[in-house]
């Protein structure tokens, strides 16, 4: 009969850790799988380089491993020197046009438009360089930590430069 009842309390204690367990992971998926609305107004942009600002739409772009969106929005004309990330770049253009092409020195010759509704898939570590035609604004997805590593760092041009 000890034995008995035993085998009855690890049983219930058992289904009481079990129950515990899955409503924890169901408010841990919840928090997790919320549905999120993010409209265009309420974004928060921030100047990178001469003529081109970046939003956070979802995500920690800096975080190893979590998945995130950017936008980047361009002035008419404004260029993005060459350059290359750690990980690939998943690119959608929302306006404008973004010409884009690869390469470690700015060719404007071999750009390729992209216009609005375009998608790449820019392989990591590739050269690249880009300019917007018309107000443009692309956004990019991918897995962090999303780093951009000039290939002449004195050509990223800061946007306090470009107003003097």
């Amino acid at each position: 009969m000890k034995n008995s009842l035993k085998c009855a309390v690890l049983v219930v204690a058992a289904a009481v850790l079990t129950i515990v367990r899955t409503e924890v992971r169901a408010q841990d998926n919840k928090a997790s799988q919320a549905h999120e609305i993010v409209n265009a107004s309420d974004l928060k942009w921030t100047p990178i380089i001469s003529g081109w600002e970046i939003a956070v739409v979802s995500g920690n772009p800096d975080k190893e491993g979590e998945p995130f969106t950017v936008r980047f929005r361009g002035e008419d004309g404004a260029n993005v020197p060459p350059h290359w990330h750690p990980t690939d770049e998943n690119i959608t253009v929302l306006e404008g046009a973004f010409l884009i092409a690869t390469g470690e020195k700015f060719d404007e010759r071999q750009l390729k438009p992209m216009n609005a509704g375009s998608f790449m898939t820019m392989p990591k570590e590739m050269r690249h360089f880009a300019r917007a035609q018309g107000k443009t604004i692309v956004q990019a997805h991918g897995t962090g930590p999303f780093k951009v590593n000039w290939v002449n760092p004195s050509e990223a041009v800061p946007p306090a430069a470009s107003k003097k």
